[in-house]
């Protein structure tokens, strides 16, 4: 998500279970076992005109919810906006705009909160790694504290970029160490070191301008930050590659330019990454990880507003781009916007070596109409780990949760679905699904204003998704798993 504002600071705290409330509803909405439910089959819900109303669930028959787990004291406000997620064994790590949460997922129909640290900083991406959880800070901040209040990005000794925290106490994070990086960090990939002493974390970030200090124009390049497993605290920026030395997309009515990456995908294992980088989709050679290589560069200057985040398929033959037309603040989920803006491109990997290449073949959006009141477009999802199919579960904000199969790239189609109305049928109040991951046999869900979501899926074409379970998931660190 681009353009929200960030919440104001406050001091960090540890809040157990026992000492949160429920959730303090500042939006009238129903709980989630008072909401009427319909079950629709994906091609009733295409044909399906009028949107949900209020809190109304809407759902294929192959998937459906199992828990919800609303947010809590001290997030339980609407600027308190849930975002990313990371997985570790039992535990899911949940960003929010005002820190991060702690669950235990170990029974998926009965998440347990097990800490919340109060961290203000938008947008608090996450990832995980060992006893080390990181945090992406790009709210301009009066210091690298987690008691920092908001400050004018005009001032040089404001503060932007990376948190890192031992979590190896799950009831008691500790915060170690900051890394400030040129813009801040919107997001960031980690990145395993190839001899296992370090992990990198590929820094994105955008938006300069003159009158930043820490924040110049042009800015073509990401930040890399290594930090040494036996002393994170020793975490440094060792390289600011430039991506577009000629220069990125200048821009167009209704297309962003290109000022700085979004989002990064790595997928280690073969040496590669898909960049969203605002008005251009790249490809990256990441065996040095010091000094990622551009491989080849793609611009879609009729459909794509702005380049969002990208996933490889098990195989790393094919790349999804996400376009996050409206910053995700917007109803564009409609007959007005139509199937091509707001969507997914399935490209395909062509060529071997430095001579490989994106190329089109076709887009994906779901096939439902949401109503003016949701904010609605392509954003975060993961693959499902489906043996011989290229099959990904994806979170669309306001528009729910939709599982889509691209294994022929050129006529990629939906097969499940979940989602509940709008917020509010009279405003836009922003909120939905930010991420929907495939984790362990279950799908879970960020949901930005309701807090945790579990669903199950239960479908023939996705049944050996079930026999792969992972030690630890990052979504951006995208891992490989069995296939034929």
């Amino acid at each position: 998500m681009v353009g929200l504002t960030p919440p104001r600071g406050r001091q960090l705290r540890v809040v157990s279970v026992a000492a949160t409330g429920l959730l303090l509803a500042s939006i009238a909405v129903a709980s989630p076992g008072n909401a009427q439910t319909v079950t629709r089959t994906a091609t009733e819900s295409a044909a399906v005109e009028a949107p949900l109303r209020v809190d109304e669930i809407s759902h294929s028959p192959n998937l459906t919810q199992i828990a919800n787990l609303p947010k809590q004291a001290p997030f339980d406000t609407t600027a308190a906006l849930g975002t990313d997620i990371a997985f570790q064994g039992r535990y899911a790590f949940v960003g929010n705009y005002d820190g991060f949460v702690i669950y235990d997922v170990a029974k998926p129909s009965k998440p347990k909160i097990v800490s919340q640290v109060l961290c203000p900083g938008a947008q608090n991406d996450i990832s995980i790694y060992g006893d080390l959880l990181f945090l992406s800070t790009d709210a301009s901040r009066s210091d690298d504290s987690c008691s920092s209040v908001s400050q004018p990005a005009t001032i040089k000794e404001s503060w932007e970029g990376i948190k890192i925290f031992d979590v190896k106490d799950k009831k008691k994070p500790r915060y170690l160490k900051a890394v400030e990086t040129a813009c801040g960090s919107h997001t960031h990939t980690l990145v395993p070191a190839k001899d296992k002493k370090s992990v990198y974390l590929y820094v994105s970030s955008y938006s300069p301008q003159a009158t930043f200090p820490d924040c110049q124009p042009p800015h073509d390049s990401i930040s890399i930050v290594k930090v040494p497993l036996k002393k994170p605290t020793d975490a440094a920026v060792v390289a600011t590659p430039n991506l577009f030395p000629d220069g990125g997309y200048e821009g167009r009515t209704g297309g962003s330019a290109t000022s700085g990456c979004h989002d990064i995908t790595a997928y280690p294992e073969k040496d590669l990454a898909a960049g969203a980088c605002m008005g251009d989709g790249v490809l990256l050679d990441i065996s040095k990880r010091e000094a990622p290589r551009v491989l080849h560069t793609v611009r879609d200057t009729v459909n794509f507003a702005f380049w969002h985040s990208a996933t490889f398929n098990n195989r790393g033959t094919k790349v999804v781009f996400t376009d996050e037309l409206g910053g995700g603040g917007g109803a564009t989920c409609n007959e007005e916007i139509g199937p091509n803006r707001g969507a997914n491109a399935i490209y395909d990997l062509t060529g071997r070596g430095d001579n490989r290449k994106l190329e089109f073949r076709s887009y994906f959006k779901i096939p439902r109409t949401n109503g003016d009141t949701e904010n609605c477009v392509a954003h975060n999802g993961s693959l499902i780990p489906v043996l011989g199919k290229d099959i990904m579960v994806q979170a669309w904000y306001q528009g729910g949760i939709s599982v889509w199969d691209f294994t022929d790239s050129r006529k990629p189609k939906e097969i499940g679905f979940w989602e509940r109305g709008p917020l509010s049928d009279s405003q836009l109040v922003v909120g939905g699904s930010w991420s929907a991951y495939y984790y362990n046999g279950h799908i879970y869900s960020s949901d930005i204003q309701k807090g945790l979501d579990v669903l199950e899926l239960n479908d023939w074409r996705t049944w050996s998704a079930k026999l792969v379970h992972y030690r630890e998931f990052n979504v951006q660190t995208q891992p490989s798993y069995l296939s034929w």
